[in-house]
This record gives structure tokens, sequence and C-alpha cells, in this order.
């Protein structure tokens, strides 16, 4: 079995951050978020990282990070770019953004041919998250009748911000652990005293139990993610170019909940009580950095990373 790689995605450009708060440091030495989840990784055994950018902001990623740590692991790009449509589609005019995270992936589709983890550039994940996706990805096998996957799901308390709302994938599980469902919420607060989430942009609002699984965005897939996901978009491209051209995003758990209703893969859901640290907003920054800092001086990771 091929060792599995680390998918980034990266190419976001953070309008409620003000700015690429995938580049902006947290760590005593200038270390970026991204530093932490890939140093796990590489603790846990990854040895390659693919990083999914946009092309023109490849020169920033190389000097904040990508040439820093490619001492230690293979270190690959590639492009995610809103005019990347099959044949016989063409961007809508009004188009700005990319088409959401499993479009990012399959950005990726030339320099993958293994297993492959996913997360976010801008979360932080813990420490046994990374393991668990290793263990699973060089343990288990790819069927082609029904693909085996997991997610790494993690409590909603543990995951929302004070600063304002976050997108989370509410997941539900069988008794065995296998995935069920993945509903994506765009619109999540933390809320008093649980959280809630609006499918109205606020004009109306539905509370959560704090201890809803959710997904993270940090995925363990084989190879078929990607051809799955490249086989459906054309489909998703019909409905958002009829109904939301300009807005309309191809995430993960799209992709993962027709797979699931067409029972053509299983998920089998990891749980982390870890507490996620992450820079949706400029105003999450202080809390990260303080985060980074106790775990430093605990000695969960060394002041330098790379050296």
């Amino acid at each position: 079995m091929k060792k599995p790689a680390l998918v980034v995605l990266a190419a976001g450009m953070g309008s409620r951050y003000g700015g690429m708060k995938q580049l902006d440091p947290v760590g005593n030495h200038g270390q970026l978020i991204i530093d932490y989840s890939i140093y796990d990784a590489y603790r846990a055994g990854f040895d390659t990282v693919v990083f999914i950018i946009k092309k023109e902001f490849e020169e920033l990623f190389r000097s904040a990070i990508g040439d820093r740590i490619a001492s230690y692991m293979n270190v690959k790009y590639a492009y995610q770019r809103a005019d990347d449509l099959p044949e016989g589609y063409r961007l809508p005019t009004d188009r700005v953004k990319p088409w959401g995270t499993a479009h990012a992936v399959m950005a990726a589709r030339d320099v993958l041919n293994g297993p492959f983890a996913v997360i976010n550039a801008d979360d932080y994940y813990g420490v046994s998250a990374f393991r668990t996706v290793y263990d699973f990805l060089t343990t288990t096998q790819d069927d082609p009748r029904r693909h085996n996957y997991c997610l790494v799901g993690y409590l909603l308390k543990n995951t929302v911000t004070e600063n304002g709302s976050v997108a989370r994938g509410v997941c539900q599980a069988d008794e065995k652990g296998f995935l069920t469902s993945i509903v994506e919420r765009t619109k999540v607060i933390k809320g008093n005293p649980n959280p809630k989430f609006s499918l109205d942009e606020g004009a109306t609002w539905q509370e959560l139990s704090p201890d809803t699984l959710v997904s993270m965005n940090l995925w363990g897939f084989h190879r078929s993610f990607l051809d799955e996901s490249i086989e459906g978009f054309p489909g998703f491209l019909e409905n958002a170019m009829a109904n939301n051209p300009t807005k309309a995003e191809y995430f993960i758990p799209l992709v993962v909940e027709r797979l699931l209703s067409e029972k053509k893969a299983a998920v089998r859901v990891l749980s982390s009580t870890d507490k996620w640290y992450g820079v949706t907003y400029k105003e999450d920054k202080p809390s990260v950095v303080e985060a980074i800092r106790r775990m430093t001086e605990s000695g969960l990771y060394p002041d330098q990373l790379w050296v």
C-alpha cells in the first residue's frame, strides 16, 4: 500500500479574516497554524504534503512554509482555479470564488495516486487526530464495490468561536461507528446556552446540542474519492448554474452524502475530544497564540518545530 499524503486546503482568501489567514504567524518564531498540523502529521508518519493554493500565491507559500519543511517532507503544489470545469461548461461571468472543498481536492488529481488525508490550512486539529487517520489509511484497503473512508468527528462545543459564525458538517453515526449522514451547516454560532445554526442568514435560529458530532474537514480518503468527485461534478454544476451560479459550492460532504445514499462508500467516524483552534476571524488570533504558547510550554511541541 502506498504511504498516505496530507492534502492542505489553502486556496481560500479568508474574506471574514481580512487577509491571508493561512500565512498569519501564531508561534513564537513565526510558525503558522498549519505548521503545527503538518508537524503532527509528520510525527504520525505522513511524508508528503500537497498544498492546494491559488497559483498566484505559490511564491508566498514557498517562502512562508513550503521551503522550510521541504527537507522533512516531500512538498507538492496543486492549483485551484474557478475556471477548472469539465468540457462544455463555462465560468459564470460574475463568479469570483472557486467551487468549494471537493473542487479543491480535485485540483490535486494529477499529484495524488494513493490514500490521502484532507485538512484546512487555518485549523488546529490536535495530535491524536493525525495518528488515527494515518493508522486507518495504512491498515484499511479500499474496496471498489464500497469505498472505505474515514472522518475525524469533534464535539461541536469544542469547535465554535466567540467571534462569529462558522461552517460545520453535522454528523450522524450508527451504533458501529459508521457515518450515516452529514449535513453542511454554513452559519453556526456559539449561542447561549447552546450552539445554534441558521438557514436564512440569521432571521431564525435552531439549537444544537453542545455534544453534536461535527466534521472539521479532517478526512481520510483513497484515490477513489477523487474519481467519484470528478464523476459527480457535472451534476452539481447543472444545479448550480440554474439556481446559484455565483455562490454554490461543491463541498466534500456533498460528495460523501451522495456516496452514502448510493451505498458506494462506508465512512468510519474516528471521534476526537481535542479542542479545535482556528483563525476564522482576526479576533480569534489571540486565543490561538495563547493556546500554542501553553502547548509549547507543556512540551507538546518544541519551541522551533523544524530544527
